[in-house]
């Protein structure tokens, strides 16, 4: 093989394929897209670089274990500006927060995620992990009544509050029948049990469990049945 001298300083590199024949000449492919069934492309290019500006939101979290509350912000990538076929991706994700005690973990997960994030696909499976995460010294319980097993389940809160907001996932609403169930088991429980002063001070009555489906102290026991008051999930179906 002949000797070959670079005089230049290197900027990239290639593979050399067997698809290139014996000649070594480089032809340029192609590049492909994985796209799903409407045709909107799911899987970004690795190669992509980051835009000089990128659209961020910041969210606070405040939790009862700390006395310093954590911001997340979360910046999105626009693709195809401009068209009807806009839409928004996360591409990286940040966490500040005065206290350090959490700092390492804090750095990796947030490496890990942003790497996810630009690696492209579908980054929704993160909310379910981040959300299975249980702290062995207990959870808390935020403001409203909902409970937290962790500090990292309530990122995975965030996280998909934010996909929720960028369209990534659906809204996450009750349908029209479900509303009037939630509504009519309310009234029919505030009659039976008389918790009118109940439900004005929190929204729902006193001694209510935690619904395993929303995480929100609104179960009750209604017809031989626990029942949520909330999203309106039952166990009777």
């Amino acid at each position: 093989m002949a000797r070959i001298t670079i005089d230049k300083k290197i900027v990239d590199y290639r593979v050399e394929s067997a698809e290139q024949g014996s000649t070594g000449k480089y032809e340029k492919q192609s590049l492909s897209l994985e796209t799903s069934a409407d045709g909107k492309v799911v899987r970004m290019h690795e190669k992509l670089e980051r835009p000089e500006m990128l659209r961020g939101s910041t969210y606070k979290v405040k939790t009862p274990v700390s006395d310093h509350a954590m911001y997340v912000t979360i910046n999105d990538l626009i693709l195809n500006p401009g068209t009807e076929h806009e839409t928004y991706r996360p591409f990286e994700i940040f966490i500040n927060s005065k206290n350090l005690d959490h700092y390492q973990w804090i750095v990796a997960l947030t490496r890990i995620m942003s790497a996810v994030f630009r690696k492209g696909g579908d980054v929704t499976f993160l909310v379910d992990e981040l959300k299975a995460v249980f702290d062995p010294r207990g959870g808390y319980w935020q403001t409203g009544g909902n409970y937290m097993p962790s500090i990292i389940a309530e990122l995975g809160h965030i996280i998909e509050k934010h996909l929720r907001y960028i369209g990534m996932l659906p809204k996450e609403t009750l349908d029209d029948h479900q509303k009037e169930l939630v509504a009519m088991k309310r009234r029919e429980y505030e009659q039976q049990n008389q918790q009118q002063d109940a439900f004005a001070r929190g929204g729902f009555p006193e001694g209510a469990q935690l619904c395993t489906k929303c995480n929100t102290l609104a179960t009750v026991m209604m017809d031989g049945c626990m029942t949520c008051l909330n999203c309106g999930e039952s166990k009777c179906g």
